[in-house]
């Protein structure tokens, strides 16, 4: 945003229009004036009392909104993409103009066409980059699956090779556990800053409007990738006319559109690194220092540790470090339970401590052993599952079904009535977890236990 030198006052044509077209009662009018040489969209709104109008903008005063924009270009500046009018029924007048530095809002930007037309026109010595990108992409970063295939193949024919990205970034592990904490801490404290987990994907959009995701794929791989805020490259792309880098070269095929951040549909990524059997990899993406605004400070475990000691700090709460230290070693062994977050941030209601195990949840990396399962719960799903199969019933009462607790589950069963002659009867094994076994008296049931309680360890990765 930026005054223009013989700028409006409150004489000028344009205010007087706004004012003879307010309503009865007005005390202020805010405008916004998007404008190329193909079309222009207003949004006008006045202020009556306590109530916002919101108004269509007259014709005369577009007429009038596009005569001053034509006149600041004749006098051989680049003219103004948007304007910005705060006017008082006193005659107090605020004026702004926005030449593209940031990102139009969101109903206030044309299709690329128009700005194309508008710098035929009006020929600027620079465009914004992301205004740039946004005319002038041409889908150059997209990569569809069909599309890395067949690179991929190439480069290796052409012995096209990643980089090595040895010592850049943090092994993905330790990543993925940080990044993950970082997250956990920013929920906790309830801002609507720092990284978010989804899924098996970590999002980052930092301050300085760079931002990345990290994504997560079977077979320990991951795919880090995002832009910088006017990255140097893109701006030699798109304004100087360089070639796009290779941000893919060497990559395998599995580096495609559905893993990759946003920015590639836009034209705006500016790095892309990959996790390949225990290391990273990059094609022409700059050093892991110059991705530093777009990621989330996961650079050591003292670096994530210091930014959750500030996240608590900001929010008048405090923690022993010794609690922070533990918290991240059990989310580097994917071990995170409620008691460790409540050692940081306490259990008084100040802190979204679920929202916090949460984000460790979907990452992975809470302790997965469960709570008891209630009896009757147990009892219920086996009701549920001789009826939804339909199973004869002779002799065995669904009414009397009972739940005898063991290690980790239930035994569920309708005991044979007293005084009768032993027979084979279906007995179910449900796990705290759900897991469900059919099994029969045949079976004894210690035997069925023990090899039931070692499946539910292997599962949680419970130790003997």
């Amino acid at each position: 945003m930026a005054d223009e030198p013989g700028g409006l006052t409150a004489e000028h044509p344009l205010a007087r229009a706004l004012a003879a077209h307010a309503p009865t009662g007005w005390q202020r009018a805010d405008a916004v004036f998007a404008v190329t040489v193909v079309g222009d969209i207003a949004q006008l709104v006045y202020t009556v009392g306590e109530q916002a109008m919101p108004v269509d903008a007259p014709e005369p005063v577009l007429a009038i909104v596009r005569e001053h924009r034509a006149i600041a270009a004749g006098s051989g500046a680049e003219p103004w993409w948007r304007m910005m009018i705060a006017l008082t029924s006193a005659g107090e007048i605020e004026v702004a103009y926005d030449y593209g530095e940031e990102p139009f809002p969101d109903g206030q930007l044309f299709v690329p066409e128009a700005y194309r037309a508008d710098i035929e026109a009006y020929p600027r010595e620079k465009v914004p980059v992301w205004l740039a990108a946004y005319i002038g992409h041409g889908d150059r970063q997209r990569r569809t699956p069909q599309q890395a295939a067949a690179q991929a193949r190439g480069d290796r024919d052409e012995q096209v090779w990643a980089v090595l990205a040895e010592g850049e970034f943090p092994p993905f592990p330790q990543m993925w556990a940080r990044w993950t904490t970082i997250a956990a801490a920013f929920v906790a404290a309830k801002s609507d800053w720092g990284p978010r987990m989804l899924p098996w994907v970590g999002m980052f959009e930092g301050t300085a409007r760079g931002g990345s995701t990290l994504h997560v794929l079977p077979a320990g791989r991951a795919v880090l990738s995002g832009g910088v805020w006017n990255a140097v490259t893109l701006d030699a792309v798109y304004n100087g006319g360089a070639p796009m880098p290779e941000l893919y070269g060497g990559a395998p095929e599995w580096v495609a559109d559905p893993v990759l951040n946003p920015r590639a549909a836009s034209g705006l990524l500016s790095f892309c690194y990959w996790w390949e059997a225990g290391r990273w990899y990059r094609g022409q993406s700059p050093p892991a220092q110059e991705c530093a605004p777009a990621v989330p400070g996961m650079w050591t475990r003292d670096t994530a540790m210091k930014i959750v000691a500030g996240v608590l700090a900001d929010s008048q709460g405090k923690a022993a470090p010794d609690a922070i230290r533990a918290l991240m070693s059990a989310a580097e062994a994917g071990r995170v339970t409620r008691e460790k977050l409540v050692a940081v941030f306490g259990d008084d209601g100040r802190f979204d401590i679920d929202g916090a195990l949460y984000q460790y949840s979907v990452a992975g990396l809470t302790s997965t052993e469960p709570e008891p399962m209630p009896a009757e719960q147990a009892i219920s799903r086996v009701r549920d599952y001789i009826t939804g199969r339909q199973l004869d019933t002779t002799g065995y009462p669904l009414s009397q079904l009972t739940a005898e607790r063991f290690s980790v589950g239930w035994m569920v069963h309708v005991p044979a009535p007293e005084g009768t002659p032993p027979t084979t009867r279906a007995i179910f094994y449900v796990a705290d977890d759900g897991a469900f076994e059919h099994s029969s008296s045949a079976i004894p049931p210690a035997k069925f236990i023990a090899e039931f309680e070692r499946r539910f360890r292997e599962r949680h990765g419970m130790s003997a």
